[in-house]
């Protein structure tokens, strides 16, 4: 049986925020600190004070969990009320936000200048955001984060926003309905979750001090801290090398260069890690390289810290000083409703900046009107119906196909994505390419062409996406059809729907003769090129197709489903900029060109299209041709007046693809195109 902690180890875990409102600042005096009695006061010149209820937490239960529809609830704001009702806001999203003082994280989040316009510039009209505090300094919190936000609106010329923006001044444990329930119980721990905490000790000292820090930025600084402890040394700036601190964490002020300058210069000086404290009254930053520097590899890891008097005074009396690196459990920062009132997670915040709240509200935006497109008329077969994909084989199913089909112009892939449990933690890992395959003729030439492909999103469970493959419906030549859907048999498991959407739209292809309009099907298709290794003999292997144009064709397209994958000194084929080339008759060039790969932002461009946002990983950046947790959308172009249409095989199409305007020549590792490409055929 286990012993019951003694009183004071108990006092050993207490963690005291004090978040004094600071009149001349306008912002609270960020402290985080240890206390075990009174006379630890002086000795670490901190305010310290014990509160109950602070670090009570309610009852827990089973709760509510992700896609659960949200119960009604009341809170008390500054202005009044805020009231949600399960059936008056379905035109809204919702998002909750609580705060705390204990995060660095949330820190920065919250005296970034960037990260508060962010939210009132980006902030789509139909979501309303709830802020609430999990201290008991909640009233000093909403007072203070909604006078942070109004002077964001008045800078940036958004003051409507504030209207859909609600300050709670009751602490979230004294809620009384769902939220602390949910906060609690779905938890936060792991990348700018939880509490991250630096922890001091050295000899003669009664406890350690803890203090909350943030991480430098992913985009540079690979390393994470290990495990242990580290002997601390004073470096002053950081901005020259310092022989003497090989092994040490270093303890580097703020100011007189850049944190990456400090970074790298404790690295070329052997240091463990690295610890930048704050000037006084100075937040904790965001620590991010800037320009150049973001190609710049680092070894070692690095954090932001406030300046703690006691440390750089042990520092100075040449007192050994360790520290140690945690994680401590919190309750969750942020839940989210959407516009169908039901309850969701808001995935990984990568960095501290409320675009992550705007991402989030935009995939609602999507989502919501996914539901509408969705009840448009259509003749729909279901193919999967939450079917686990996994291994070799993935998912197969045999179905019968509507008759008729020449009664129907369109063809939309209604495909979606979710992992074997409710929580984004049951979700797979890394990101894989899922490629839908038919085949209705197992005889024939086109058995098992692939129709559609998406890529998985990176630990999230949400993603559902309409792909339009119209010009692909003669594939499906016969009444019953065998459809296959897999990735990498070695991924985790996805839960995958499938429906076929066949309708007749308004957008069919016309074909004006004089006087007449006729409407304009495809009625086959012919097979071009396929992808591969992107290395120097990759277009070698492509010899030119030569055709005749099918009698009676009215019109030709070229279709094509491009994506580059995996990394050589260049990032190609993900994150470098390729361009793909079909040439016809030796004359006309058709080209696709993927210029948004390896942007900082550009898959975060795409949320609105469905690309599942808050993702773990890299899933910001632009990619050759895809972006996580969304649909590769098939590249069309009308090419029917470079063609001979007299229906002799004179016409002749190659595809050849580059980078930097050269044939692909890398050094190492090449990376792959995956291409399946045709010309089709209209009448």
């Amino acid at each position: 049986m286990a012993m019951m902690p003694s009183k004071s180890a108990l006092l050993w875990f207490l963690i005291v925020v004090t978040n004094h409102v600071s009149e001349a600042a306008g912002r609270p005096k960020w402290r985080l600190t240890l206390a075990e009695d009174e006379s630890l006061r002086s000795c670490h010149d901190r305010t310290v004070s014990f509160r109950s209820k602070e670090t009570s937490r309610p009852e827990l239960g089973a709760g509510p969990e992700p896609g659960d529809l949200a119960a009604a609830f009341k809170v008390p704001t500054l202005d009044g009320e805020f009231s949600y009702e399960p059936n008056a806001l379905r035109a809204s999203s919702l998002v909750i936000h609580a705060f705390t003082n204990k995060s660095g994280f949330l820190e920065s989040l919250w005296s970034s200048e960037s990260s508060l316009s962010s939210l009132v510039e980006g902030l789509p009209d139909r979501t309303q955001v709830l802020f609430a505090s999990l201290d008991d300094s909640a009233l000093s919190d909403a007072l203070w984060m909604r006078e942070q936000l109004q002077r964001a609106a008045a800078r940036s010329n958004k003051k409507e926003v504030l209207s859909r923006l609600h300050f709670s001044p009751v602490p979230v444990f004294a809620l009384g309905n769902w939220i602390p329930s949910v906060l609690y119980n779905w938890g936060c721990m792991g990348h700018n979750c939880g509490l991250s905490q630096a922890v001091f000790t050295s000899h003669g000292w009664k406890m350690p001090i803890i203090t909350k820090r943030l991480d430098a930025r992913y985009d540079w600084l690979m390393a994470r801290w290990q495990p242990k402890s580290y002997q601390l040394v004073d470096a002053g700036d950081g901005c020259q090398h310092s022989p003497s601190v090989a092994g040490a964490v270093v303890w580097v002020s703020e100011g007189n260069c850049s944190f990456f300058t400090k970074v790298l210069n404790m690295a070329k000086s052997n240091a463990s890690g690295v610890l930048v404290c704050s000037l006084p009254g100075n937040p904790i930053q965001d620590m991010n390289c800037v320009g150049d520097e973001c190609y710049t590899p680092l070894s070692i890891p690095a954090a932001m810290v406030h300046q703690e008097v006691s440390i750089s005074q042990a520092l100075r009396v040449g007192q050994v000083v360790n520290v140690s690196f945690q994680t401590t459990p919190s309750p969750n920062f942020f839940i989210s409703i959407d516009q169908k009132g039901a309850l969701a997670e808001m995935g990984w915040f990568l960095y501290p900046t409320f675009s992550f709240i705007n991402w989030q509200a935009q995939w609602f935006e999507f989502f919501a009107d996914l539901q509408i497109k969705l009840q448009s008329p259509a003749e729909v077969v279901s193919v999967f119906d939450k079917i686990q994909m996994q291994g070799e084989k993935g998912a197969v199913a045999t179905v019968d196909l509507p008759l008729g089909l020449w009664d129907f112009d369109t063809l939309e892939l209604d495909a979606s994505l979710s992992c074997p449990g409710s929580r984004d933690s049951s979700c797979a890992q890394w990101d894989h390419t899922v490629q839908l395959f038919v085949c209705c003729d197992h005889l024939g030439p086109y058995c098992n062409t692939e129709l559609g492909r998406w890529i998985t999103a990176f630990r999230r469970g949400i993603g559902r996406w309409l792909t339009d493959v119209s010009p692909l419906i003669p594939l499906l030549d016969s009444n019953k059809c065998t459809f296959t859907m897999k990735t990498v048999p070695w991924a985790k498991p996805w839960i995958v729907s499938l429906n076929l959407r066949f309708s007749a739209s308004n957008q069919t292809a016309l074909c004006v003769t004089g006087d007449s309009v006729e409407k304009l099907r495809p009625f086959r298709v012919m097979s071009l090129y396929s992808g591969g290794t992107f290395d120097r003999n990759y277009n070698k292997r492509y010899q030119p197709v030569k055709f005749p144009v099918p009698s009676l064709t009215k019109k030709v397209e070229l279709y094509a489903v491009i994506t580059g994958h995996g990394s050589d000194e260049n990032g190609c084929g993900e994150f470098c900029v390729t361009s793909h080339h079909f040439l016809i008759n030796a004359v006309f060039n058709n080209t696709r060109i993927f210029d948004s790969a390896g942007t900082a932002l550009g898959c975060t461009m795409r949320v609105k299209e469905g690309a599942v946002p808050n993702e773990h990983g890299t899933w910001l950046y632009g990619r050759g041709g895809w972006c996580d947790g969304l649909q590769v959308n098939p590249w069309r172009t009308d090419v029917t007046k470079q063609l001979d249409m007299s229906g002799l095989e004179s016409n002749t199409v190659v595809y050849f693809g580059l980078f930097d305007g050269k044939d692909p020549n890398p050094a190492q590792q090449p990376g792959n195109i995956i291409m399946s490409s045709f010309l089709v055929f209209y009448k």
